[in-house]
């Protein structure tokens, strides 16, 4: 078996932060670099997507169905207008419940056909002669915004839209953060993908999910951690895993839930497939780390008899 782990934001920990497990996978493989790409870029490389159609592979995920319409993401973002600039907020800082979310999406349906997949990604079928940029909203996060991802005029209708709303109105009396605008993002129709060489995709992320689907491959939620998994998987195969939970922490530089994510991800994951690696259950795996500095790292249970390579902080990478 073949086990390939895709975990964006990982080369962001600070030094101080240590995962043994995964440490000794890094440092006793083959190491190799190449272009950073968001998570979604790299997902669509990967399955052979000419176009980053996140909105309509994010749809088919959840179960939905895009049809041969174009889809986009709409991002439920506060927008924050300095004197000089716009600084994002995307969802992972807001706290939105699905009710909320729902309610606040419900009141955009004059304007445009919302689906809601969870309170932090929502899909929108994309009017004609709108257009829809490539960084997501958590990508944006913290920098300068310009208004690039759709006609002003949609904009504008959609910001009043959620200007007006109980939902927003209720939340201000609260002192949180309104969802005063959407980020539109990752246009596209799906398209006929071949067959995948992977066995099976397990991922959270239903744009992953969707991307299996329409290249034929089984496909599923992410279950408690390796334990649970080895368990039911099969004896071969190519299997991707997509586990994204420290990317929100480390785009928005929140050392402490990084950490916390970190050795949760030690203890479910990396910890169990090492052992599983030395056992003969794993013949490979491999960790793909496709934003920042971007780098793969390739161990079979041989490598692990490379005593002189000594594990390095994950800092060590960047």
């Amino acid at each position: 078996m073949h086990c390939e782990l895709a975990i964006p934001g990982l080369l962001s920990a600070q030094p101080a932060m240590r995962a043994p497990a995964l440490e000794l996978l890094m440092a006793r493989g083959r190491h190799s670099t190449q272009e950073p790409l968001s998570l979604e870029k790299w997902l669509c490389e990967r399955f052979g997507a000419e176009t980053l159609a996140a909105g309509a592979y994010t749809l088919l995920g959840a179960g939905g169905e895009p049809g041969d319409e174009a889809w986009a993401r709409a991002d439920p973002v506060h927008l924050r207008l300095l004197r000089d600039r716009m600084v994002v907020m995307p969802a992972e800082m807001l706290s939105l419940p699905i009710d909320e979310a729902r309610a606040l999406a419900a009141g955009l349906r004059d304007i445009l056909e919302v689906e809601v997949v969870s309170p932090r990604r929502w899909c929108v079928r994309l009017p004609s002669g709108a257009c829809a940029g490539e960084r997501t909203a958590l990508e944006a996060a913290g920098k300068p915004a310009p208004i690039e991802r759709s006609s002003d005029a949609l904009l504008t209708e959609i910001q009043m839209a959620l200007h007006a709303h109980p939902v927003n109105a209720a939340r201000e009396a609260r002192g949180e953060p309104v969802v005063n605008s959407v980020w539109l993002w990752g246009g596209g129709r799906l398209e006929t993908l071949e067959r995948s060489a992977l066995h099976s995709v397990l991922a959270d992320d239903p744009l992953a999910l969707g991307l299996a689907r329409a290249a034929a491959t089984r496909h599923a939620k992410l279950p408690q951690g390796a334990h649970a998994w080895l368990e039911r998987a099969p004896e071969d195969g190519r299997h991707l895993i997509v586990l994204d939970e420290l990317r929100a922490p480390a785009a928005l530089a929140a050392d402490e839930d990084m950490r916390n994510v970190l050795e949760r991800l030690e203890r479910d994951w990396f910890a169990p497939l090492l052992a599983a690696l030395r056992a003969g259950r794993i013949g490979m795996v491999t960790l793909h780390v496709p934003d920042g500095a971007a780098a793969s790292f390739e161990t079979i249970r041989g490598d692990l008899r490379r005593f002189w390579r000594r594990p390095k902080p994950l800092g060590a990478f960047t």
